[in-house]
């Protein structure tokens, strides 16, 4: 199995509900995602999947969060938009792409600092 990662960042607006600390307070963060889509095999130039093709997707859905308040959106209807919640909205999302034998999301790893990350994965 081949495991292909590609990274992105977006930055944006959020504030935690009911958060009995600081982050009830409106504030932002340059969330970094990392996602990992597992491979089975190679195809004939000896790629698993095109790096640019997993960029592109990640990148679409970085564009729908970058420089919005993430309260809003409709992802987060409900809910917080915490990192757990914003790891499993984009894996669901690329899930979309990404869901078959040969090419299937596996993980999200979502920093919202340089010291602290979720992953969030099905298995």
């Amino acid at each position: 199995m081949y495991k292909i990662n590609v990274s992105s960042s977006f930055s944006a607006a959020h504030k935690l509900n009911n958060y009995p600390g600081l982050c009830k307070n409106l504030h932002g963060h340059n969330w970094k995602v990392r996602i990992q889509i597992n491979c089975m095999k190679v195809d004939e130039l000896g790629m698993a999947i095109d790096f640019g093709v997993a960029k592109k997707y990640l990148n679409d859905i970085m564009s729908m969060f970058d420089h919005q308040y993430l309260n809003d959106l409709p992802y987060f209807t409900g809910i917080n938009p915490t990192s757990e919640n914003i790891a499993r909205v984009i894996f669901d999302e690329l899930k979309k792409e990404f869901n078959s034998e040969d090419a299937k999301i596996a993980e999200v790893e979502v920093w919202e600092s340089d010291h602290s990350s979720v992953i969030y994965t099905k298995h």
